[in-house]
C-alpha cells in the first residue's frame, strides 16, 4: 500500500514540484530577493571589468543584470533551460538598459545575450570564460558535480567558477515558516522540505563541491538580506503561483487543505503594527579557481 510518506518521497525525488517556466510570476516569489543578494555577491567576488561572464541558470535575470550594471563585462551570456525564463531575463536586461543613461556602464545590457541551453551541456568553447556564476539553481540541478565540472571546462586558467544557493535548513526564514506549517498540518511534505531537500547548501558540502572539481582557493561567505513584505497578501499570493517546490506544493493542494495552510502561516510569521512582515534571507556564496593562469580579481 502507498503512503503519503512515500508518495512525498517520490515527488521529493523527481522533482516534480520544482516548475520553473513563468518568469513574471516567480519574480515576485524568488527573484527578487535573489536581486539583493546578487549586489553582495558581486562585490565579494572583487572581479575587475572587461571581463566574460558565463551566469548558468540564469532564470529571471537578477544575477545577470546586476553583472551588467556593476561589472563591466567584455561579454555576458546568461543561460538557463527554461525559455520563459531565458525571456523574461532577455526582458529585464533590456529594461535595466533603459534605465541606465546615468549609470557607470550605460550600454551594458547591451552586451547580455540570453540562451536556452542545459548546465551540463553548456553552448560556450573550453577556457572562453573569465567568470562563470550561478545564483540560487545549484541545488535544483540534477547532477551538480557534472554541471560544475561543466563550469569548470569553459573557464581559462585562473578564472572563477562561483554561485550562491539558500540557506534552505536554517537562515532562509520565508521557507523555513512554510515548511514548519506544512508539516505541522501534514507531516508527508517533511519530505518535501527544502531544509531537508538539500543538504549541500551549507558551507562545508560547498567547499567540497567546489575542491573536489579540481578549483583552489575554495571559500565560502555568508550574505543576509532583509526580506520585508508590505503584508500577508504580499508573503502568500506569490505561493500560488506554481514556480518552486512549495508553490508547486501549494498548488496541489485542495482548496481547504490550501486554506488551512494559509491561515497557520498567517499565525506563524511575525507580522508588525502596520501589517508589514519583516524577515531575513541568508544565502551561502562559494567561489573557487581554476589552476593556472591569473586570477581576475581588481587590482
Amino acid at each position: 500500500m502507498d503512503t503519503a510518506g512515500g508518495q512525498a518521497e517520490r515527488i521529493a525525488r523527481d522533482g516534480r514540484f520544482d516548475v520553473w517556466a513563468a518568469g513574471t510570476a516567480y519574480e515576485r516569489y524568488m527573484g527578487r530577493w535573489s536581486r539583493t543578494v546578487a549586489e553582495r555577491f558581486v562585490t565579494w567576488l572583487g572581479c575587475a571589468d572587461g571581463l566574460r561572464w558565463l551566469d548558468v541558470g540564469c532564470g529571471t535575470g537578477a544575477l545577470t543584470t546586476t553583472v551588467a550594471a556593476r561589472c563591466g563585462p567584455a561579454a555576458l551570456l546568461g543561460v538557463d533551460r527554461s525559455a520563459g525564463f531565458a525571456a523574461s531575463a532577455r526582458a529585464a536586461a533590456t529594461e535595466a538598459h533603459e534605465r541606465s543613461a546615468a549609470a557607470r556602464a550605460p550600454k551594458a545590457a547591451d552586451r547580455a545575450w540570453f540562451a536556452v541551453a542545459d548546465a551540463r551541456a553548456l553552448p560556450v568553447p573550453d577556457a572562453s570564460c573569465d567568470v562563470v556564476v550561478s545564483g540560487l539553481v545549484l541545488n535544483f540541478l540534477p547532477a551538480p558535480d557534472a554541471a560544475l565540472t561543466e563550469a569548470v571546462r569553459v573557464v581559462r586558467p585562473g578564472a572563477t567558477v562561483a554561485a550562491y544557493v539558500w540557506d534552505y535548513a536554517e537562515g532562509m526564514h520565508l521557507l523555513r515558516h512554510f515548511w514548519d506549517a506544512a508539516v505541522a498540518l501534514d507531516p508527508a511534505a517533511a519530505a518535501l522540505h527544502e531544509g531537508r531537500r538539500f543538504p549541500q547548501c551549507r558551507p562545508d558540502p560547498l567547499r567540497s563541491l567546489w575542491t573536489g572539481a579540481g578549483l583552489v582557493d575554495a571559500a565560502v561567505a555568508e550574505i543576509e538580506v532583509d526580506t520585508v513584505f508590505t503584508g500577508f497578501a504580499d508573503l502568500w499570493e506569490p505561493f500560488l503561483s506554481g514556480q518552486g517546490p512549495a508553490p508547486g506544493y501549494v498548488a496541489a493542494l485542495a482548496p481547504p487543505a490550501r486554506d488551512r495552510l494559509r491561515t497557520a502561516l498567517r499565525q506563524a510569521v511575525p507580522t508588525r503594527p502596520d501589517g508589514s512582515i519583516a524577515l531575513t534571507a541568508r544565502a551561502w556564496a562559494v567561489r573557487g579557481r581554476k589552476p593556472g593562469g591569473a586570477a581576475a580579481v581588481q587590482p
